[in-house]
């Protein structure tokens, strides 16, 4: 039963868990064991939800809302959910993700992309370790950080930044808590236009989009796996930030 449940007990907190992607790693985590905190900022009915169908695995849930967009929600949310349970992972997947060019790019568009994509992360990070004795910080970041091109303008650059914020933290925060990066490619194809997802995978070595079990055994990985890897990036993005 524990290899089936590896993070039995531990609690973690996923950001911007409510749809997509998130949901994926909460419910990952609750299959895998662990109490959820599922942080979100205006998706109250998925949240709730969501939390429903991991108490129904067995574990724990609960629901936080926070604006990650002003600073002191962020430094409070880890506050808030250690009181709900001692805190052994966060997962900074909470994002914006605009198609802008640099020209596009408004003086606001930057200041909420660098709030919600690298702020938060950095506030969350420095709370986390203030609480926890030991764990593990898992930071979602996108093929694109590591070959920054010129789409998605302040998405591109603060995912770069929060990928040098990785490593720089994983120093800071050694031997006790590890920080690792996860980023992802083609994940979840938009549904309701093939053209767009055809599109998106000629580009992609693997010639396919990942599968949400894919998705759920590389967070797992960071999360449950080996102590002895902190500062990585690991791309789960069928190769695509190789061309």
């Amino acid at each position: 039963m524990a290899l089936m449940t590896p993070l039995n007990g531990k609690t973690i907190l996923i950001t911007g868990a409510a749809r997509r992607v998130g949901r994926i790693f909460a419910l990952a985590c609750g299959h895998a064991g662990a109490n959820v905190i599922i942080h979100h900022g205006h998706s109250p009915a998925d949240a709730e939800s969501l939390r429903d169908e991991i108490a129904s695995l067995g574990p724990q849930a609960w629901v936080l809302t926070s604006d990650l967009s002003q600073p002191e929600s962020a430094s409070q949310l880890i506050e808030r959910a250690s009181e709900l349970s001692p805190l052994y992972g966060l997962v900074n997947s909470a994002a914006i993700f605009e198609s802008l060019t640099l020209h596009d790019t408004t003086l606001d568009d930057w200041n909420r992309h660098l709030a919600i994509n690298l702020t938060a992360p950095f506030l969350l990070c420095q709370a986390f370790a203030k609480h926890a004795q030991e764990g593990r910080i898992v930071n979602i970041l996108d093929w694109r950080a590591l070959r920054p091109g010129a789409d998605h303008f302040p998405y591109t650059v603060t995912k770069s930044a929060l990928a040098g914020m990785t490593k720089s933290m994983a120093l800071a925060l050694a031997p006790n808590i590890t920080v690792n990066g996860l980023a992802l490619g083609a994940i979840l194809p938009p549904v309701d236009n093939p053209s767009v997802s055809e599109k998106v995978i000629e580009h992609v070595p693997a010639q396919r989009w990942s599968d949400a079990k894919e998705v759920e055994e590389a967070l797992l990985f960071l999360l449950s796996g080996p102590a002895y890897i902190t500062g990585e990036v690991i791309h789960l993005d069928g190769g695509r930030h190789l061309i």
